[in-house]
């Protein structure tokens, strides 16, 4: 069988460049290209591998990219990568089917975890479908207000939305926000929402 290869989408050159350096230096074979038309012009899907893309990309973006790799036969595992702001845009992802989202600026280890997970889940759903019963665990220690809040943040909504939405005080709802923070272990928003997406997967 072919090695697995890593397709890194991003537009920016530089990004491109500083990702495939990490990805060729940490072992992986890895095809860039400056666009998903590129890639799709490329893309073998007989080999094994995984997709890594930068969500606002022009043209076909990162969701439309998704859509479409939804309709071919052998669909690749998808990483998306958001910029700040974006977690609405990496919610959409993840329902598209995304196996996980990464916030820039991130870690070098970070990025390397997601494409190990996306690689492993080409292999086998297996470790994915744990992942998935593990989040869907620790929501399940919430409250029933704390999911109410727990949804707003994962629609991307603001504290003083959330507050109006559910008729409580802001504040009331940043130490909501902190207990779901604290019960679910999440150490940050992207990984809480990443959580409650797995958890979601979980019940489908």
């Amino acid at each position: 069988m072919a090695e697995p290869v890593v397709h890194l989408i991003d537009d920016d050159d530089a990004v491109r460049q500083a990702l495939g350096f990490l990805l060729m230096t940490s072992g992986f074979a890895v095809r860039a290209h400056e666009s998903a038309t590129a890639f799709l012009e490329r893309f073998d899907p007989a080999r094994p591998g995984c997709v890594v893309t930068d969500v606002r990309m022009p043209g076909i973006d990162g969701l439309e990219l998704l859509r479409l790799l939804r309709r071919q036969r052998v669909r690749p595992p998808v990483v998306v990568m958001t910029g700040h702001g974006d977690v609405p845009l990496a919610v959409e992802a993840m329902k598209a089917g995304a196996v996980d989202f990464l916030e820039k600026p991130f870690d070098d280890e970070s990025f390397l975890a997601a494409v190990r997970l996306a690689l492993e889940r080409a292999r086998d759903d297996a470790p994915r479908a744990e992942a998935a019963a593990a989040a869907r665990a620790r929501l399940d220690a919430l409250s029933a207000r704390e999911r109410e809040v727990l949804a707003g943040l994962v629609a991307g909504r603001q504290n003083k939305a959330i507050a109006y939405d559910l008729d409580i005080s802001p504040r009331t709802v940043e130490a909501h926000r902190a207990a779901v923070m604290a019960k679910t272990g999440a150490s940050s928003l992207s990984d809480l929402v990443r959580m409650a997406l797995l958890a979601r997967a979980a019940e489908d």
